[in-house]
């Protein structure tokens, strides 16, 4: 295959992961800043519960519109961020989110009931009753109470994807049933044309990226490229490749180390959004995806036919060529890990060594692949083979096999237990953090 070489980012360069979080951080502290100077301009309440509780429910609003942006999948953010950050992110702003409305809840609540004479109980009925809008947020209180706790480890670890992802949607509804609270009772938002114009703009760009990463550009790209199965090959007893091709595919934003969420078009298989990685660099002409057996969707490849359609969301994922700092490249592959790090190999410019470790030599896929393409481009490759224990890739194993480590930038992907046992290795041997460069976000893997 052609690819385009990517030249290595100039170690005097700012880094595009550090610029759009700098500029994340920016937005976020900016419009903090802005929702507090409307609110000083509309006024306090007599009462301090009361205060404290609108504070609450405006930066409240203000971190969902955040969060929606962190999920949009937009481009920008994504090259330079990875959609596992961005999630990761998500995350643990929606558990903030939801602490900040239950305080927006409970001090307005206690507030009104201070002035009132009423107990909270009472107090709270009484608002959902009698003040427009108020009925609407306690039932976006609850489903956001309810996406928090299947969006915690243990449940989340016992759900389908699907059935979190069907779950996960009820955000939407949750955001509508906020803003119409914020519209009709919010003093903050009516106090001014331009408090007015303001909250308009903040959730019409939230709601916007949204529409716009998850739903028009997937629909525009897919329309432009008609993307079809060419071929289904076998790699191994378990493992398969598809290869993929389509309309003008030079002109997809594809590069060596992302992935894409993959839905083909059969009667039983459309609404099934599988993740999996490119395995080859994209030269332009075709995509290809290598996947082990590891479920239905994986398993169920082998028997796609050639002209089936696909309708393929991304390409997604920081773990890309655009991120080094260094001349000199070391990818570390585990398992199927392997693919991103192939096509890695593919792209990459400058002297790299490989490091791909398996169980044994039958489960290393695509190994040959990897052995051409190493004597190609001059790269030192070394196939690690035996069980986990003991650590073949401890720091005295790593060091010796790549001596100059601390000068190199690391590609790792592999099975998160072997993922955390060698960015361990990498700390112990001093490797700097922004030369290392990982993905953990479970889609991608």
């Amino acid at each position: 295959m052609t690819t385009v070489q990517s030249p290595p980012v100039p170690p005097t360069a700012i880094r595009p992961k550090v610029v759009a979080r700098t500029g994340l951080y920016a937005v976020l502290a900016a419009n903090a800043a802005v929702v507090t100077l409307f609110a000083v301009q509309a006024g306090f309440a007599s009462n301090a519960l009361v205060v404290i509780g609108r504070f609450a429910g405006l930066y409240s609003a203000l971190l969902m519109a955040f969060q929606l942006l962190l999920v949009a999948r937009l481009p920008w953010l994504d090259r330079r961020i990875g959609m596992d950050r961005l999630t990761n992110w998500h995350r643990w702003t929606g558990f903030s989110l939801l602490w900040m409305l239950v305080g927006h809840m409970v001090f307005i609540t206690f507030g009104y009931a201070e002035s009132s004479s009423m107990n909270p109980v009472s107090q709270l009925v009484d608002l959902a009753e009698t003040v427009e809008g108020v009925l609407r947020a306690a039932v976006a209180m609850v489903l956001i109470l309810v996406i928090g706790g299947v969006s915690g480890r243990w449940a989340r670890r016992r759900l389908a994807y699907e059935t979190w992802h069907f779950i996960h949607l009820y955000t939407y509804v949750a955001v509508v049933l906020a803003f119409t609270h914020q519209v009709a009772v919010g003093t903050t938002f009516t106090a001014s044309s331009a408090a007015t114009a303001y909250w308009y703009a903040v959730w019409g760009v939230a709601l916007g990226s949204v529409l716009l990463g998850r739903l028009v550009l997937p629909l525009w790209r897919n329309w432009r490229h008609q993307l079809r199965v060419e071929a289904v090959v076998p790699e191994a007893d378990n493992v398969v490749s598809v290869y993929i091709t389509g309309r003008d595919l030079d002109r997809l934003p594809a590069r060596a180390g992302q992935f894409f969420l993959w839905r083909f078009l059969t009667k039983d298989r459309w609404w099934q959004a599988n993740p999996f990685s490119v395995s080859a660099a994209p030269d332009g002409t075709r995509l290809r995806l290598t996947a082990k057996a590891a479920g239905d969707g994986s398993a169920g490849l082998r028997h796609l036919e050639p002209g089936t359609r696909v309708f393929a969301e991304g390409p997604y994922g920081a773990f890309t060529a655009m991120h080094r700092t260094r001349p000199e490249a070391l990818l570390i592959a585990g398992g199927v890990g392997v693919t991103p790090i192939r096509a890695l190999l593919e792209e990459i410019d400058g002297h790299a060594v490989v490091i791909y470790r398996v169980a044994g030599e039958r489960d290393a896929v695509l190994y040959d692949e990897l052995r051409e393409l190493a004597l190609t481009k001059g790269a030192e490759l070394h196939l690690v083979t035996g069980p986990p224990v003991p650590d073949r890739l401890a720091p005295r194993e790593l060091a010796a096999l790549v001596p100059d480590i601390a000068e190199r930038d690391v590609f790792l992907c592999g099975p998160p237990p072997m993922m955390n046992a060698v960015l361990g290795t990498l700390r112990e041997l001093d490797v700097p953090k922004p030369q290392i460069h990982f993905e953990r976000f479970s889609l991608a893997g």
